[in-house]
């Protein structure tokens, strides 16, 4: 029988550093999408205060474990009960997150991101979904000067490579 091994999205392509720019890989042990039902945002919000300490947060933001992720959608890095009151799914396995930080990583995100990721406009704990280069991600900023970027798991080398480019290329400067 064979004997499988499992391994995180970006397994043996980082961490990295470019310059002063580390990249590294952040592992969920859980990842929930939760999508409230009609009229029940209230009472999601309340359970996963109970349950995991943060409510929902608004549209564009992130609290604790629980991370805007779209149209009436969040993500919560932990597990939750939310039974009749919205639909949960288990993500774990379908993203690649990985964090980005380090003197210049504003101007290396500028390179390949069509939002302002500048710290006077998008604080601790905003979050985005847009694109970084040709892909759909998920960008919050975690620091001053770091940032988490989520894609599918099926994106996690072309993320690793189009990041290293543009980390070059700040570094070169």
């Amino acid at each position: 029988m064979a004997s499988l091994i499992a391994l995180t999205p970006c397994a043996g392509l980082l961490p990295m550093t470019e310059g002063e720019i580390a990249l590294t890989e952040v592992t969920h042990d859980r990842l929930m999408s939760v999508a409230p039902f009609a009229g029940q945002d209230k009472a999601v919000s309340d359970r996963l205060k109970a349950q995991v300490g943060s409510t929902l947060p608004a549209p564009n933001r992130k609290a604790g474990p629980v991370q805007w992720f779209g149209h009436g959608t969040w993500l919560v890095s932990d597990t939750v009960e939310l039974e009749g009151l919205a639909a949960v799914t288990d993500q774990t396995d379908a993203w690649a997150t990985v964090q980005i930080a380090g003197q210049g990583v504003e101007d290396v995100l500028a390179r390949l991101v069509p939002v302002d990721l500048r710290a006077t406009v998008f604080k601790k704990g905003h979050t985005a979904r847009t694109m970084l280069a040709h892909m759909s991600v998920a960008v919050t900023r975690v620091g001053p000067a770091a940032f988490e970027i989520m894609v599918m798991r099926s994106m996690a080398a072309t993320l690793v490579h189009d990041l290293q480019v543009a980390m070059r290329g700040v570094a070169a400067r």
